[in-house]
């Protein structure tokens, strides 16, 4: 046991201490594209682990806060406000500065100790990280919609775990501090809820390599900007005419997560709705659309 853990300890100080020769990475014969090149040049001469960490960390949080940043706009245009789902409810500025303190706490100090432990993970798993040739934008595209499936069933099971009784006071109850939701309460959770969350993020290109084959770092990458993505307009608590669930209809958005945090029932699923529809946890959020569509209509109706 004790030459086991010498191994690991011995393999980690070299991830350490290690650089990058992008020479010995680059097949022999093959010329990197432009891409290519500027992917090689982030870890030219660094060390993988703590550039690799950089990159992951930095892009987490351009793409969430600026994900976010149009929502914000949104809530101080007037014009907008027929758009907002429970537009009775208005988002105080107190209200987000204490969400966005939380936050920057659960990123830098949850969020970024656990990237800097993934790369080791990763490369076990077999994820490439500073090795060319990059994935074509096909091959790309048919592993992030896999990592969308198997997030998207994870998350639903385990959300529905976490509205037990117990689990939900202990840690999902600070997710629903917000019962009308807004674009930066995407990661306002418990730490031990966006822990295992993560799990279900991080285990789709690590489940893919095992089984499937290969996943390069930037496919996970661009899979974790898409996801943030979706999380991100989640909670946005706004529904527009162009708004992906009105062209795709098994799509969640808004419109399907904002129901779940005003009733703290139905609607469990991440990205798509068909595992409420299966599983039958949707079927107040139906009676409530009905009941909004009859309402409507009656206001139609003596409008005439």
């Amino acid at each position: 046991m004790l030459d086991s853990l010498d191994v690991v300890l011995a393999g980690a100080r070299a991830m350490l201490t290690s650089t990058v020769d992008i020479a010995q990475r680059i097949p022999a014969g093959y010329a990197p594209n432009w891409f290519e090149r500027a992917w090689l040049s982030l870890f030219d001469g660094r060390n993988e682990l703590l550039t690799f960490t950089a990159i992951a960390f930095l892009m987490h949080e351009t793409v969430y806060f600026g994900r976010y940043l149009p929502f914000l706009v949104c809530d101080y245009i007037p014009g907008l406000r027929k758009y907002k789902i429970q537009a009775g409810k208005e988002t105080t500025a107190e209200m987000k500065w204490k969400c966005l303190r939380k936050l920057l706490f659960s990123h830098f100090v949850i969020e970024a100790p656990l990237m800097l432990g993934f790369l080791p993970v990763a490369k076990l798993a077999g994820i490439r990280t500073s090795e060319v040739p990059l994935p074509g934008w096909q091959e790309m595209a048919v592993q992030i919609a896999v990592f969308f499936v198997l997030e998207d069933l994870w998350h639903y099971w385990i959300h529905r775990l976490f509205h037990w009784g117990p689990l939900y006071r202990a840690v999902h109850k600070v997710h629903h501090e917000y019962s009308a939701p807004f674009g930066l309460a995407a990661e306002y959770a418990h730490p031990v809820e966006t822990i295992i969350f993560g799990q279900g993020t991080v285990g789709g290109p690590i489940l893919y390599c095992n089984f499937v084959g290969s996943v390069h770092a930037v496919t996970m990458f661009a899979w974790i900007w898409l996801r943030l993505f979706q999380a991100i307009d989640a909670h946005s608590g706004y529904d527009f005419p162009w708004s992906l669930h009105n062209f795709m209809p098994f799509w969640a958005g808004a419109d399907h997560h904002d129901y779940h945090h005003a009733a703290f029932v139905n609607n469990f699923s991440s990205s798509f709705r068909w595992w409420d529809t299966i599983f039958g946890t949707d079927t107040k959020y139906h009676a409530h659309k009905a009941r909004l569509a009859k309402a409507k209509a009656a206001i139609d109706k003596k409008a005439e």
